[in-house]
């Protein structure tokens, strides 16, 4: 057995994804077989003392079932009650499988502005770690009900990624209808191989991933290569593997070579930058000259106003702002010490010259270190 897939067999705290694609049968309403398979299979991990997350798509999936309807909307109003309909039958599936075995389940909604605010997002963590440390399963679901542009292509996967982030989770295993990520398209391509192993901070294997193949799922493999990606900053290895796969879950748990596995080269970021990362929306721009660009990401420094070109966008003191090249690519994120109007008036300038223009002086640094991201 190799040490990555001995790794997983070691492993205590796991986040399992399900699909849409897989969950509801292809669009025949939910697959309960498929579910009782994953069920019994998590119960075996939390009986052997290990702790399970489990991310579920298909409240909105399941709600076009139950509402008749044969093609996904693209309403925001509809998706919403598609979800609202839909999630009552997806709680009531897995609460069903799981006191079969004596557990307990609690429903989790997450949108992104619970994991983008910092008070929210500790909140979050020490429910989910409550929850555990009480033999609980959560299920976790984007709150599609109340969210609007968080309704959108492959977005719990993205969610998996942060929960596994917010618990400090060993595994993450992404169950989806492909076996895994193939060198090429297998559904155009019969000599397609299928990779046991891929790096997920290789650029490369980004541009094998190919979109959602389905009406129901939302996310295709590019979202879970994305996913791991993000994933790995926890030190999180991700596996992404085929949930129709008979006791799927059981097996990888056992070392089996399934799927495809995700590591990475990267060092795991501490965990207040890993919440910074999981910001998906930036308030604003600033763009760095190369001298900047190549301070913070050589040397670990603060970014400083004499490094900066350019102001975007409006945002206050202490709101997400990205950090851009002069060819518009993010070198790095942080959170902003002064607001928008303030940081326009000293661009460019040292920072004992902040008073003369501004009146005062907060920070000598547009963003401290200790709340910056560097890309590198």
């Amino acid at each position: 057995m190799s040490e990555p897939r001995k790794r997983l067999c070691e492993a205590q705290r796991w986040i399992i994804k399900v699909g849409s694609s897989i969950l509801t049968n292809d669009g025949q309403g939910l697959d309960h077989d498929l579910i009782a398979g994953w069920t019994a299979d998590i119960a075996e991990l939390l009986a052997a003392g290990k702790e399970v997350v489990l991310v579920s798509s298909g409240s909105i999936a399941e709600g076009l079932v139950r509402l008749g309807w044969s093609q996904r909307p693209s309403a925001v109003n509809e998706l919403q009650a598609a979800a609202a309909v839909g999630q009552m039958g997806l709680v009531q599936a897995y609460e069903s499988q799981f006191k079969a075995f004596d557990r307990n389940t609690a429903q989790v909604l997450l949108t992104h502005d619970d994991i983008s605010d910092r008070r929210r997002y500790l909140n979050a963590r020490a429910t989910l770690n409550t929850l555990l440390s009480h033999g609980v399963v959560p299920i976790v679901n984007e709150n599609d009900t109340v969210t609007t542009s968080e309704i959108k292509l492959g977005d719990n996967d993205t969610l998996a990624a942060q929960v596994a982030n917010l618990v400090d989770a060993e595994v993450l295993v992404l169950l989806t209808d492909q076996s895994g990520l193939y060198n090429k398209d297998p559904r155009t391509n019969p000599d397609a191989l299928l990779l046991e192993r891929a790096d997920a901070s290789d650029p490369v294997i980004q541009q094998l991933a190919g979109p959602s193949g389905t009406a129901f799922g939302s996310g295709g493999m590019g979202t879970k290569v994305l996913a791991a990606e993000r994933a790995a900053k926890a030190g999180t290895t991700t596996v992404v593997a085929s949930g129709r796969e008979p006791h799927i879950i059981k097996r990888l748990s056992e070392g089996e070579a399934l799927g495809t596995m995700f590591t990475s080269q990267q060092k795991p970021v501490h965990a207040r930058k890993r919440w910074l990362s999981n910001h998906l929306r930036a308030n604003g721009e600033l763009i760095l000259d190369a001298g900047a660009c190549a301070a913070l990401q050589n040397k670990g420094v603060s970014l400083l106003a004499a490094g900066v070109k350019a102001c975007h966008g409006s945002f206050s003191r202490g709101e997400l702002v990205s950090c851009l090249s002069s060819e518009g690519q993010e070198v790095a994120r942080g959170l902003a010490n002064y607001n928008a109007d303030e940081t326009r008036q000293v661009l460019g300038l040292p920072s004992d010259q902040f008073v003369s223009v501004l009146g005062y002086a907060m920070e000598p640094e547009l963003i401290h270190r200790d709340n910056l991201v560097v890309n590198r």
